[in-house]
Order: C-alpha cells, then structure tokens, then sequence
C-alpha cells in the first residue's frame, strides 16, 4: 500500500488478477463518460459485505501530480456495493476497442486512501434486514424443502425456491425464512423493453444475471403463498414485480382477485407492487382490491430520457396517471429511482424532478444505483445539456426543497 496514508491512489489488478496500488497516481472516478480526481470526501471504507470485480477490456487510469491523466498497464477494478449504499463515482478508465459489454452491475470507483480499500459512495439508508448476513445461510436448502412440502404443488414456491438457490435472491429468501419482504412473482410479460433489464435481454445487450418465470400464477396460488407469508411473518410484506418477472399490472385480474382472498383471511402485513405503472388500467384494478403500496421503477422525469431507457409501449405521462390514481386512493407511493452518476444528476434533469414532485408529492425515493455497462447507457441517452451537478448536491437539494420526501433505499414497513 502506499506509504502517504493521506494521498488517494489509483488502483489497478495485473494479469493474475491481483489487485495493486499504482503509487504516485491519484485515483480517480467516472461521472458520466469523464473521469475525474477523487477527494476525501467523496470516499468511505469499503463495506466488508462489498465486492470487487475486474472490468475486462477497460484499462485502468490514474493522474499524476501535474494533472496528467495516464493510463496504467493493468485492468479497472469496480466495487460492487451493498444494498443501502448509493455510489457517487463510476471506476475511470479507459475502453479498449471493441471491448465486449460488460454485466449487469453497479460499478463503483475503489481506491486506496489511509492505507486501505475506499470507495466512492455515501450510506443512503439503514436496514439491517438487507444486510447479506442474514441470506444464503447453511440451512436454506433445509427450508426452501419445507414451504414445499406445506404449499405442495404451487408454482410460484417452485420459482422462487429456484430464485433463492440458484440466483441468491434475498427477496425470494425471504418466503422461507419466513420474515420481512417476500416476493411473489406473477407476470412472464412486460410492456416495456428496459435496457438493460434484469431477467430478459436480446443478445447483443448484456447478459441477463437470471431467468424470468414462464407461467401466470392462479389467484389461488397467489392468495396461497400471500396467506402463509403475512399470516407469520414479522413486518410482512408480499411484493408483486420481482426482478424474474415482467411488468405484474399485466396480471391485474389475478393479482386483484389474490389479493382480495387473502384479505379475506388475514389484515396482517403489507401488500406492496413494484411495476414500471405505465398499464393505469391495471394499476388501477390493483389499487382498488387493496394495495397498500406501490413503487414506480423510474429512471427520468423527462419524456425523452424516460423513453431512449425503457423503450415501452406507453409513455411517461401514463405513469403519472397512475401514480395520480394510486395517491388520491390512499396507497403509499415511492419511486425506485435508478440512478447513474453523471445523468440523473443533471441539471435539466434535476429540474424536471422539481416539476415531478410539485405535482405528484410521492412519499419516498429508493435510490438504486443501474446496474448497466456505462458506456453502453450512455450510448442511447440524450447527450447532456450541462455539466452535471454531482450525486451528493442531487439529493441534498431534493431534500431542502421536499423535506417530506423520504430519501432511502430499500421498501420501508408501513405501520
């Protein structure tokens, strides 16, 4: 490591993949498609539950002392940061040509400073119940067993158990550990064609990190596993519109007909939809047999960012509707905000969230960092106007303006 603790050093892993410190040179980040030096305070000790990863085909950049940016004989490393952390700065670096796009994951700038790993990013929101500890624990397999031998047959139990064990998705845990948020997949279909998305990808995007369901479950089936989750879980929540499914207010006749047997049998829990709300139609059937909650996956309250992303059959001022419906109705609100540092942050784009939030005073944004190759995102976005505004400034002048907004990361239980 290097010897001044105070300077902040790029890093960089060799051919074996070992990951160095390039002594002398500054590290840097990325923000949109421009690296640039890092400072103390953009930077925090790597969580321990982080992960590193190698960007092939991109190589590694540092500056020296003079302001010189050089690249450096060795490959890009990235954090991969927990859930509850937003990142700040991208990795620098420096694309090799025809560099194969990278996975879906959230890159974020790692360097060495005071002697050890930091990176780029601020703690948005604290829940221990996200935390990696509590999943993928010894007797998992053990009880993915026993919710099949009780709900024998159920199909959804079959997706999820799949989810948890092959794909480690937390959500999906949830349903056997019996607590907290448990997701119920319920649509193989969407009306929009993310890019970028997360359980179905054309192949000359990226690939897709797991697969997405291929039935439609029954309202029975949904009432069944919605039943036994929240008649025992502590802070039940079932959530429609999980990552290995399309858009669930597709489902909206199953989904509401589910969700009025199970609250027929139980009051218990919260009854929560993740959807892109670009169906109102749906989401309207839904919101009337009881939801009790709904976030909006949303990238830019700009018409023209919002359609280059999710490419969809409807369009931006179809969400607002439905959000409109689902706050005159009761229903808690919240956006999952999907953010890239360099983008979302601005200023046309900071200034149509001010105009969003004036006129639909949804009640949180989850940040959530994209998980998608820069330069590829980049590609098919509006060019920028103006220099962004920077991640910390984003969200410090959303909260100053809407001290109502809560700003987090994670769907919070409703009491």
């Amino acid at each position: 490591m290097n010897r001044d603790e105070e300077f902040i050093t790029a890093v960089y892993a060799d051919e074996e993949g070992t990951i160095l410190d390039a002594t002398g040179l500054r590290g840097m980040g990325r923000v949109g498609s421009k690296n640039i030096a890092l400072r103390p305070e953009d930077l925090i000790p790597l969580p321990e539950s982080a992960d590193l990863m190698l960007l092939p085909d991109h190589q590694a950049v540092g500056q020296t002392s003079a302001g010189e940016i050089l690249p450096i004989t060795g490959t890009a490393v990235a954090a991969i940061l927990p859930a509850g952390y937003t990142r700040l700065f991208l990795p620098a670096y420096e694309r090799e040509e025809n560099a194969e796009r990278l996975p879906l994951y959230g890159y974020t700038a790692v360097v060495v400073y005071r002697d050890a790993l930091y990176c780029a990013a601020i703690y948005t929101d604290e829940n221990d119940k996200w935390d990696p500890v509590h999943y993928n624990t010894p007797e998992l397999k053990k009880l993915v067993k026993r919710t099949k031998k009780d709900l024998p047959g159920n199909r959804i139990v079959e997706q999820v158990g799949g989810c948890s064990l092959k794909w480690h998705c937390c959500t999906a845990q949830n349903l056997f550990y019996r607590r907290w948020e448990a997701g119920i997949p319920a649509s193989p279909v969407c009306n929009a064609n993310c890019f970028g998305c997360i359980s179905l990808q054309p192949a000359e995007c990226c690939p897709s990190p797991q697969q997405r369901i291929d039935f439609r479950p029954t309202p029975e089936e949904i009432a069944e596993v919605g039943i036994y989750h929240l008649s025992v879980a502590p802070d039940g929540i079932i959530s429609f519109g999980q990552g290995c499914e399309g858009e669930p207010s597709l489902a909206a006749s199953n989904i509401a007909a589910g969700i009025r047997l199970i609250r027929a049998k139980t009051k218990k829990g919260q009854i929560n939809m993740n959807s892109n709300a670009g169906y109102t139609e749906g989401i309207r059937e839904i919101v009337d047999a009881g939801l009790d909650s709904l976030r909006v996956s949303i990238i830019s309250a700009r018409p023209e960012s919002y359609d280059a992303y999710y490419r969809a059959s409807y369009h931006l001022d179809d969400v607002k509707a439905s959000i409109r419906y689902a706050l005159a109705h009761g229903t808690y609100v919240s956006l999952n905000l999907l953010y890239f540092p360099g983008f979302n942050d601005r200023p046309e784009e900071f200034g149509a969230w001010q105009t969003f939030f004036r006129e639909l005073p949804v009640q949180m944004i989850q940040v959530r960092n994209l998980n998608i190759d820069p330069d590829a995102f980049l590609d098919i976005m509006p060019p920028e106007q103006e220099a962004p505004i920077g991640t910390r400034e984003f969200l410090e002048r959303l909260h100053e303006e809407f001290p109502q907004l809560i700003i987090g990361s994670f769907s919070h239980y409703i009491e």
